[in-house]
């Protein structure tokens, strides 16, 4: 009874002392050899792929033996055990021809030796068999070994669910690991970046030469003009798509504690370093390290990085052991590098060994015809997370989001969309929507005319055409005619829905009248092919339906890079 006790205690703590179920079965077997003189022991397994058992752990088997140990549910005792859920005990295999001795262990034994096969089960349904081997000594020390190992297949089956659970949120992790990269890939595709623009057209044929190489890529914009996004779209669309992907926000850190963060420390490198940090170097091994505003670093830092950008190898704070790294480095910065150099506050050899591949990114306002596409993007983004239903765009507002100077690029147009869209209650967007600072910009940019007269009006417009000629004589009248008659026209249309019958009479002209204009004017030109026309960029859906397009008038604000 008292080595009963001792097996069962050293086996529950085996049992909770690793997640490694060969290497617990096998520590568990040398308990039984101690103390009960077993020889051979297996745990054998159902393989879901195969539909067969094979040996998943053992302890006395060579592993060619173990390769032979396969079975079919009901052959055998141990097929029999699975498929019945019952044990089976054998005081002598010699006498037993259902012993198969499939490993072939047993061949040429003249001894008696006993076999004690048990099922393994788990929530009542077996899911594997735990079978021993052991010299005959007599029947009542079969019965009391078959008793011990009753409660030890009992804490197995415990392991071998565990060890189940564990391998399958393994394969599940590895699945969504993979289909992330996946989606990552598929997101960061250069097609899906918003843009459209001459500018950003070039740029994306620059990205797409050097996402293939290994080439150290220096990306220069102001901030919001999506670097970090760049970054990543050369990454996930190069040979390094599967190793990590580490960003470091080189301002966010003081010296010190960058260092640490980029190469790690060892244990009592400085004070608080209580354990082992690998760094983001370490991290980022075969993948790509992004350094945002690297113009930050201060000298020694730059010394170092220098370093591991010639050699491609470094030293963690406190350490004497020269670690090497193949990372790819890809650099951003917020200002004109070549200006820090002149002002030494930039090593020039630094910024020439990250100078490899240079990428300007535009700002938004030197690509306003990408501000259409970018705010249906964002719409159709928030719409999405918030479940609102924000769409329809005047083309007044849209002409003010043209205008916008946009300091904040991007991610200012982003959080005004997405501003928009949270704080609204149908599908207009209106101009009580965006930040306070678009607002004050339409108000200080809007004409404040509405207050003259009419011959007040006239005699501004005629003083800026008298402006505008610049001297030159014999064209100011037929200019602002033409101008007022377009105006004129275009507005009645509007206001006669586009029917030109009713826009003739409106304006107390003869219908033949308006026609000869309208063609003389121009007016018939198609929107898309209208020059300076902002709403041939206007989605589709951003027009309520039903509306009539019609082109903007000649002398209307231009909405083009400003």
């Amino acid at each position: 009874m008292e080595q009963a006790i001792d097996i069962l205690r050293e086996t529950a703590a085996i049992m909770g002392s690793s997640l490694d179920l060969k290497g617990v079965f096998d520590r568990v077997m040398r308990v039984l050899a101690n103390h009960m003189g077993i020889q051979l022991g297996r745990l054998v397994i159902h393989d879901d792929m195969t539909g067969q058992l094979r040996i998943e752990a053992a302890h006395g088997l060579s592993a060619e033996e173990q390769r032979r140990g396969t079975y079919a549910i009901g052959e055998g005792i141990t097929g029999r055990v699975f498929a019945t859920g019952q044990p089976w005990v054998v005081a002598d295999v010699r006498n037993e021809p259902e012993y198969l001795d499939r490993t072939g262990s047993r061949k040429g034994s003249d001894k008696p030796y006993s076999f004690i096969c048990l099922p393994v089960l788990c929530e009542g349904r077996p899911v594997g068999v735990l079978s021993v081997d052991k010299p005959y000594v007599d029947q009542a020390t079969l019965e009391n070994d078959f008793r011990v190992l009753t409660i030890v297949a009992a804490l197995v089956a415990q392991a071998v669910r565990l060890n189940q659970l564990i391998r399958r949120e393994k394969e599940d992790l590895i699945d969504e690991l993979a289909e992330l990269r996946k989606t990552l890939k598929d997101r960061y595709h250069f097609s899906n970046i918003v843009g459209s623009s001459p500018a950003m057209m070039d740029v994306f044929r620059t990205i797409d030469q050097v996402a293939a190489t290994r080439a150290t890529v220096l990306l220069i914009g102001e901030t919001g003009t999506g670097k970090e996004m760049i970054a990543k779209a050369i990454h996930y669309n190069s040979e390094r798509k599967d190793k990590p992907f580490i960003r470091v926000n080189c301002g966010a850190l003081s010296g010190n504690l960058l260092e640490s963060e980029l190469f790690g420390h060892v244990k009592g490198a400085f004070s608080g370093a209580i354990r082992d940090k690998i760094g983001r170097f370490e991290a980022a091994q075969g993948g790509t390290l992004f350094l945002d505003e690297i113009a930050t670093l201060d000298m020694a830092l730059q010394v170092k990085l220098l370093r591991v950008l010639q050699e491609r190898e470094f030293e963690r704070v406190g350490d004497y052991r020269t670690l090497s790294v193949d990372v790819r480095i890809i650099a951003a910065a917020n200002v004109d590098l070549e200006e820090e150099v002149r002002a030494r506050r930039f090593r020039e050899d630094l910024y020439y060994r990250l100078n490899v591949v240079a990428i300007h990114l535009p700002p938004l306002r030197e690509r306003r015809e990408d501000i259409p596409q970018l705010i249906d993007h964002f719409l159709d983004k928030y719409n999405s997370a918030n479940g609102r239903c924000l769409r329809k765009i005047s083309r007044d507002l849209l002409n003010l989001l043209l205008r916008y100077p946009w300091p904040g690029n991007v991610r200012e147009l982003e959080n005004a969309i997405e501003r928009a869209v949270v704080l609204s209650r149908g599908e207009h967007f209106t101009e009580d929507l965006l930040p306070l600072t678009i607002r004050a910009f339409a108000e200080q940019t809007r004409p404040t005319l509405h207050n003259d007269s009419i011959d007040d009006l006239m005699r501004r417009i005629v003083r800026q055409a008298f402006d505008e000629s610049g001297g030159e004589t014999g064209a100011i009248w037929d200019r602002v005619t033409a101008r007022m008659e377009r105006a004129l026209i275009d507005e009645a249309l509007q206001r006669c829905e586009g029917v030109k019958l009713k826009a003739a009479d409106f304006l107390g002209i003869n219908r033949n009248t308006l026609n000869k204009k309208y063609h003389e004017l121009g007016l018939d030109v198609a929107p898309a092919e209208a020059p300076g026309d902002a709403s041939s960029a206007l989605p589709s859906h951003y027009i309520p339906e039903g509306a009539v397009f019609r082109p903007i008038p000649s002398n209307a604000p231009s909405t083009g890079r400003q």
